[in-house]
Protein backbone atom coordinates (compact mmCIF):
# COMPACT_ATOMS: atom_id res chain seq x y z
CA UNK A 1 0.00 0.00 0.00
CA UNK A 2 2.91 2.42 0.76
CA UNK A 3 4.87 1.00 -1.98
CA UNK A 4 1.34 2.12 -4.31
CA UNK A 5 0.98 5.67 -2.76
CA UNK A 6 4.89 6.60 -2.93
CA UNK A 7 4.56 5.10 -6.66
CA UNK A 8 1.42 7.68 -7.14
CA UNK A 9 3.17 10.57 -5.29
CA UNK A 10 6.31 10.42 -7.70
CA UNK A 11 3.58 9.71 -10.86
CA UNK A 12 2.47 13.20 -9.62
CA UNK A 13 5.27 15.15 -9.39
CA UNK A 14 6.83 13.93 -13.04
CA UNK A 15 3.92 15.09 -14.31
CA UNK A 16 4.24 18.24 -12.40
CA UNK A 17 7.46 19.01 -13.85
CA UNK A 18 6.33 17.80 -17.21
CA UNK A 19 3.90 20.87 -17.76
CA UNK A 20 6.10 23.48 -15.96
CA UNK A 21 7.31 25.81 -18.17
CA UNK A 22 11.67 24.78 -18.99
CA UNK A 23 14.03 27.43 -19.92
CA UNK A 24 17.49 25.93 -21.45
CA UNK A 25 19.65 27.77 -19.71
CA UNK A 26 21.54 26.63 -16.72
CA UNK A 27 23.00 30.28 -16.14
CA UNK A 28 19.59 31.19 -15.17
CA UNK A 29 19.64 29.13 -11.78
CA UNK A 30 22.70 31.39 -10.85
CA UNK A 31 21.62 34.59 -10.79
CA UNK A 32 20.37 36.60 -7.75
CA UNK A 33 18.10 38.79 -10.20
CA UNK A 34 16.10 38.08 -13.75
CA UNK A 35 15.63 41.77 -15.33
CA UNK A 36 13.06 40.79 -18.15
CA UNK A 37 14.91 44.12 -19.30
CA UNK A 38 12.32 44.73 -22.31
CA UNK A 39 9.22 44.13 -20.33
CA UNK A 40 9.83 46.26 -17.54
CA UNK A 41 9.98 43.25 -14.94
CA UNK A 42 12.56 41.77 -12.44
CA UNK A 43 12.29 38.92 -10.62
CA UNK A 44 13.66 41.00 -7.65
CA UNK A 45 10.91 43.83 -7.77
CA UNK A 46 7.89 41.89 -8.87
CA UNK A 47 6.41 38.52 -7.54
CA UNK A 48 6.25 37.23 -11.12
CA UNK A 49 4.00 33.85 -9.56
CA UNK A 50 1.50 36.09 -7.82
CA UNK A 51 1.00 38.20 -11.07
CA UNK A 52 1.17 35.62 -13.74
CA UNK A 53 1.37 31.86 -11.87
CA UNK A 54 -2.30 31.10 -12.99
CA UNK A 55 -2.38 32.15 -16.78
CA UNK A 56 -3.11 29.36 -19.27
CA UNK A 57 -2.96 30.76 -22.91
CA UNK A 58 -0.50 33.60 -24.32
CA UNK A 59 -1.20 34.78 -27.70
CA UNK A 60 1.15 37.10 -29.24
CA UNK A 61 0.51 39.69 -32.22
CA UNK A 62 2.72 41.97 -33.87
CA UNK A 63 0.89 45.48 -33.45
CA UNK A 64 0.50 47.06 -29.91
CA UNK A 65 -3.30 48.26 -30.70
CA UNK A 66 -4.28 45.11 -32.23
CA UNK A 67 -3.91 43.33 -28.86
CA UNK A 68 -5.26 45.46 -26.84
CA UNK A 69 -8.23 45.06 -28.66
CA UNK A 70 -7.57 41.14 -28.57
CA UNK A 71 -7.56 42.20 -24.89
CA UNK A 72 -10.75 44.02 -24.67
CA UNK A 73 -12.59 41.38 -27.03
CA UNK A 74 -11.03 38.25 -24.68
CA UNK A 75 -12.77 40.08 -21.61
CA UNK A 76 -15.98 40.27 -22.90
CA UNK A 77 -16.08 36.58 -24.39
CA UNK A 78 -14.96 35.20 -21.06
CA UNK A 79 -17.44 37.53 -18.93
CA UNK A 80 -14.73 38.68 -16.95
CA UNK A 81 -15.86 41.49 -13.92
CA UNK A 82 -15.25 44.97 -14.52
CA UNK A 83 -14.30 47.80 -17.48
CA UNK A 84 -12.40 46.28 -20.52
CA UNK A 85 -11.05 50.19 -20.27
CA UNK A 86 -9.22 49.59 -17.17
CA UNK A 87 -7.22 46.95 -18.40
CA UNK A 88 -3.33 48.32 -17.43
CA UNK A 89 -0.43 47.94 -19.99
CA UNK A 90 1.91 46.02 -17.68
CA UNK A 91 4.92 46.86 -20.36
CA UNK A 92 3.84 50.54 -19.80
CA UNK A 93 7.48 51.46 -18.23
CA UNK A 94 9.11 50.88 -21.77
CA UNK A 95 8.28 51.21 -25.27
CA UNK A 96 9.40 48.10 -26.56
CA UNK A 97 5.98 46.09 -26.29
CA UNK A 98 2.53 46.32 -24.84
CA UNK A 99 1.56 43.52 -22.33
CA UNK A 100 -2.41 43.00 -20.99
CA UNK A 101 -3.35 40.62 -18.65
CA UNK A 102 -7.29 39.52 -18.71
CA UNK A 103 -8.20 36.34 -16.27
CA UNK A 104 -5.70 33.25 -17.52
CA UNK A 105 -4.80 34.80 -20.80
CA UNK A 106 -1.80 36.78 -21.82
CA UNK A 107 -2.11 39.65 -24.53
CA UNK A 108 1.53 40.95 -25.70
CA UNK A 109 2.81 42.73 -28.81
CA UNK A 110 5.79 41.23 -30.10
CA UNK A 111 6.85 43.91 -33.11
CA UNK A 112 7.27 43.07 -36.62
CA UNK A 113 10.25 40.41 -37.73
CA UNK A 114 12.04 37.66 -36.36
CA UNK A 115 14.23 39.85 -33.98
CA UNK A 116 11.68 41.31 -32.58
CA UNK A 117 9.80 38.42 -31.77
CA UNK A 118 12.72 36.34 -30.44
CA UNK A 119 13.47 39.25 -27.96
CA UNK A 120 9.93 39.03 -26.84
CA UNK A 121 9.66 35.57 -26.78
CA UNK A 122 13.26 35.44 -24.76
CA UNK A 123 11.70 37.00 -21.86
CA UNK A 124 8.46 35.73 -22.02
CA UNK A 125 9.39 32.28 -21.72
CA UNK A 126 11.43 33.05 -19.03
CA UNK A 127 8.54 35.20 -17.47
CA UNK A 128 6.06 32.17 -17.30
CA UNK A 129 9.29 29.86 -15.74
CA UNK A 130 9.77 32.50 -13.28
CA UNK A 131 5.85 32.11 -12.69
CA UNK A 132 5.68 28.47 -12.16
CA UNK A 133 2.99 28.65 -15.23
CA UNK A 134 1.76 24.79 -15.65
CA UNK A 135 -0.16 23.58 -19.20
CA UNK A 136 0.58 27.03 -21.20
CA UNK A 137 -0.80 27.38 -24.83
CA UNK A 138 0.68 29.82 -26.97
CA UNK A 139 -0.87 31.31 -30.21
CA UNK A 140 0.47 33.68 -32.90
CA UNK A 141 -2.39 35.74 -34.25
CA UNK A 142 -1.28 37.67 -37.51
CA UNK A 143 -1.81 39.01 -40.62
CA UNK A 144 0.16 37.26 -43.45
CA UNK A 145 0.01 37.41 -47.56
CA UNK A 146 -1.59 34.54 -48.61
CA UNK A 147 -0.48 31.95 -51.72
CA UNK A 148 -3.51 30.34 -54.29
CA UNK A 149 -6.00 31.52 -50.75
CA UNK A 150 -9.11 34.27 -51.21
CA UNK A 151 -8.23 37.38 -48.89
CA UNK A 152 -9.91 36.62 -45.63
CA UNK A 153 -9.12 33.50 -45.50
CA UNK A 154 -7.21 31.96 -41.89
CA UNK A 155 -4.29 30.02 -42.18
CA UNK A 156 -3.99 27.38 -39.30
CA UNK A 157 0.01 26.61 -39.60
CA UNK A 158 0.45 22.94 -40.12
CA UNK A 159 4.95 23.61 -40.27
CA UNK A 160 6.74 26.81 -40.19
CA UNK A 161 9.10 26.46 -42.83
CA UNK A 162 11.92 29.17 -43.87
CA UNK A 163 12.46 30.24 -47.65
CA UNK A 164 13.35 26.99 -48.79
CA UNK A 165 10.38 25.53 -47.76
CA UNK A 166 12.50 23.35 -44.76
CA UNK A 167 10.87 23.46 -41.73
CA UNK A 168 13.51 24.91 -39.52
CA UNK A 169 14.96 28.29 -37.87
CA UNK A 170 18.88 28.76 -38.45
CA UNK A 171 19.99 30.82 -35.65
CA UNK A 172 23.44 32.06 -35.45
CA UNK A 173 24.90 31.70 -31.74
CA UNK A 174 29.02 32.60 -31.39
CA UNK A 175 29.43 32.93 -35.40
CA UNK A 176 27.71 28.96 -35.74
CA UNK A 177 24.58 28.41 -37.49
CA UNK A 178 22.08 26.26 -34.91
CA UNK A 179 19.20 24.36 -36.61
CA UNK A 180 16.27 24.29 -34.87
CA UNK A 181 12.93 22.46 -36.14
CA UNK A 182 9.60 24.29 -36.47
CA UNK A 183 7.48 22.16 -36.05
CA UNK A 184 4.11 23.02 -34.26
CA UNK A 185 1.83 20.46 -31.90
CA UNK A 186 -0.51 18.83 -33.96
CA UNK A 187 -3.14 18.45 -31.74
CA UNK A 188 -3.72 22.20 -31.07
CA UNK A 189 -3.85 22.64 -34.70
CA UNK A 190 -6.48 19.88 -35.39
CA UNK A 191 -8.28 21.48 -32.48
CA UNK A 192 -8.51 24.81 -34.05
CA UNK A 193 -10.01 23.68 -37.98
CA UNK A 194 -12.44 21.32 -35.75
CA UNK A 195 -13.63 24.62 -33.81
CA UNK A 196 -13.48 26.52 -37.45
CA UNK A 197 -15.60 24.06 -38.46
CA UNK A 198 -17.97 24.52 -35.46
CA UNK A 199 -17.87 28.45 -35.94
CA UNK A 200 -18.54 28.33 -39.92
CA UNK A 201 -18.02 32.07 -39.78
CA UNK A 202 -14.55 32.01 -42.39
CA UNK A 203 -12.66 29.62 -45.04
CA UNK A 204 -10.34 27.91 -42.45
CA UNK A 205 -7.10 25.88 -43.72
CA UNK A 206 -4.10 23.89 -42.81
CA UNK A 207 -1.16 25.33 -44.51
CA UNK A 208 2.92 25.41 -44.38
CA UNK A 209 3.74 29.34 -43.09
CA UNK A 210 6.49 30.73 -44.95
CA UNK A 211 8.61 32.77 -42.55
CA UNK A 212 10.92 35.84 -44.65
CA UNK A 213 13.42 38.14 -43.39
CA UNK A 214 11.44 41.01 -44.75
CA UNK A 215 8.28 42.52 -46.38
CA UNK A 216 9.51 43.57 -49.62
CA UNK A 217 12.28 41.85 -51.57
CA UNK A 218 11.96 38.31 -49.10
CA UNK A 219 8.53 38.11 -50.06
CA UNK A 220 8.89 38.62 -53.86
CA UNK A 221 7.07 41.64 -54.01
CA UNK A 222 7.88 43.82 -57.26
CA UNK A 223 6.60 47.23 -55.05
CA UNK A 224 9.80 47.79 -52.88
CA UNK A 225 12.41 50.22 -53.49
CA UNK A 226 14.82 47.58 -54.65
CA UNK A 227 13.64 44.94 -56.77
CA UNK A 228 16.18 42.41 -58.82
CA UNK A 229 13.75 40.28 -60.15
CA UNK A 230 10.80 39.60 -62.80
CA UNK A 231 7.55 39.71 -62.75
CA UNK A 232 7.93 35.92 -64.24
CA UNK A 233 10.35 34.85 -61.43
CA UNK A 234 8.15 36.25 -58.77
CA UNK A 235 5.23 33.52 -59.47
CA UNK A 236 7.34 30.80 -60.61
CA UNK A 237 8.80 31.45 -57.06
CA UNK A 238 5.20 31.38 -55.27
CA UNK A 239 4.23 28.48 -57.51
CA UNK A 240 6.97 26.41 -55.86
CA UNK A 241 6.32 27.21 -52.20
CA UNK A 242 2.28 26.29 -52.94
CA UNK A 243 3.75 22.81 -54.42
CA UNK A 244 5.54 22.57 -51.35
CA UNK A 245 2.39 23.05 -48.51
CA UNK A 246 3.20 26.89 -48.24
CA UNK A 247 -0.32 28.55 -48.36
CA UNK A 248 1.00 32.04 -46.00
CA UNK A 249 4.01 34.43 -45.69
CA UNK A 250 5.13 36.20 -42.61
CA UNK A 251 7.86 37.25 -40.68
CA UNK A 252 7.91 35.53 -37.85
CA UNK A 253 6.41 32.18 -37.38
CA UNK A 254 9.66 30.02 -37.79
CA UNK A 255 11.51 31.52 -34.30
CA UNK A 256 8.14 31.35 -32.55
CA UNK A 257 7.79 27.83 -33.19
CA UNK A 258 11.58 27.06 -32.99
CA UNK A 259 11.85 27.78 -29.34
CA UNK A 260 8.08 26.81 -28.45
CA UNK A 261 9.52 23.18 -29.45
CA UNK A 262 12.82 23.66 -27.60
CA UNK A 263 10.78 24.75 -24.62
CA UNK A 264 8.20 21.95 -24.59
CA UNK A 265 5.44 24.62 -25.31
CA UNK A 266 2.00 23.70 -27.43
CA UNK A 267 1.60 26.69 -29.80
CA UNK A 268 -0.48 27.31 -32.91
CA UNK A 269 0.13 29.93 -35.56
CA UNK A 270 -3.47 31.62 -36.81
CA UNK A 271 -2.93 34.20 -39.26
CA UNK A 272 -5.35 35.59 -41.55
CA UNK A 273 -4.65 36.16 -45.30
CA UNK A 274 -4.95 39.65 -46.48
CA UNK A 275 -4.40 39.41 -50.02
CA UNK A 276 -3.23 36.62 -53.13
CA UNK A 277 0.24 37.04 -53.89
CA UNK A 278 -0.81 35.44 -57.20
CA UNK A 279 -2.91 38.22 -57.81
CA UNK A 280 -0.64 41.33 -56.27
CA UNK A 281 2.00 42.65 -53.95
CA UNK A 282 -0.25 45.92 -52.43
CA UNK A 283 -3.19 45.76 -49.81
CA UNK A 284 -5.77 47.17 -51.41
CA UNK A 285 -8.82 46.55 -49.10
CA UNK A 286 -10.83 49.03 -47.47
CA UNK A 287 -9.71 49.69 -43.43
CA UNK A 288 -12.99 48.70 -42.68
CA UNK A 289 -12.60 45.20 -44.16
CA UNK A 290 -9.03 44.77 -43.09
CA UNK A 291 -10.33 44.92 -39.36
CA UNK A 292 -12.94 43.02 -40.19
CA UNK A 293 -9.94 40.26 -41.19
CA UNK A 294 -7.69 41.06 -38.43
CA UNK A 295 -10.20 39.84 -36.19
CA UNK A 296 -11.03 36.32 -37.15
CA UNK A 297 -7.89 34.78 -35.62
CA UNK A 298 -8.90 36.66 -32.77
CA UNK A 299 -12.23 35.38 -32.88
CA UNK A 300 -11.74 31.60 -33.59
CA UNK A 301 -8.69 31.29 -30.77
CA UNK A 302 -10.71 32.79 -28.26
CA UNK A 303 -13.29 30.11 -29.27
CA UNK A 304 -10.85 27.32 -28.48
CA UNK A 305 -10.19 29.54 -25.52
CA UNK A 306 -13.68 29.07 -24.12
CA UNK A 307 -13.97 25.43 -25.29
CA UNK A 308 -10.55 24.53 -22.94
CA UNK A 309 -11.88 26.43 -20.07
CA UNK A 310 -15.54 24.60 -19.84
CA UNK A 311 -17.59 28.10 -21.28
CA UNK A 312 -18.71 26.30 -24.42
CA UNK A 313 -20.18 22.77 -24.34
Amino acid sequence: MAMLLLNRLAKEHEDYIKQQVHVKNPYLDTMEEDILYHFSLSTKTHNLPKMFGDIKFVCVGGSANRMKAFAHFIHQELNIPGNPDDIQDICEGTDRYSMYKVGPVLSISHGMGVPSISIMMHELIKLLHHAHCQDVVLFRLGTSGGVGLNPGTVVITDKAVDYSFRPQFEQVVLGKVITRSTELDEEVASELLQYASELESFPTVIGNTMCTHDFYEGQGRLDGALCSFSHEEKLEYLKKAYEAGVRNIEMESTVFAAMCRVCGLKAAVVCVALLNRFEGDQITSSHEVLVEYQQRPQILVAYFIKKRLGLIP
